[in-house]
């Protein structure tokens, strides 16, 4: 049950997470389509799914997903490194926080 309740609160936060960006909210229950949106929020390139198959890249591309998201909503290096160590606390205080969307952190080149 409580194994249960950690997943309601992730996705309940990427959901508010993806609604802050201006991305459908529902996104966030669907498997790969959710990091397509990730990515578009973050402004990193669609192929980059095609990274998170490749194992141990994908620890590195989360990593990095993680610091731009932070990035992208205004957020330092330290709530970054929060995200990516104690990642139950972190996108619920990004997602139902007062933390507002700025853009993609990464502009296309």
């Amino acid at each position: 049950i409580i194994y249960l309740a950690i997943i309601v609160l992730v996705i309940a936060s990427l959901w508010k997470i993806f609604v802050k960006a201006r991305q459908p909210g529902w996104a966030a229950i669907i498997p790969i389509y959710n990091i397509y949106i990730l990515t578009q929020i973050v402004g990193r390139p669609a192929w980059w799914i095609v990274l998170f198959l490749i194992p141990c890249v994908n620890i590195v591309v989360a990593i990095m997903l993680a610091l731009d998201l932070a990035k992208s909503f205004g957020k330092d290096i330290g709530f970054a490194i929060g995200m990516i160590l104690l990642p139950i606390i972190f996108y619920p205080i990004l997602g139902f926080g007062s933390a507002q969307y700025i853009g993609p952190s990464v502009k296309p080149s």
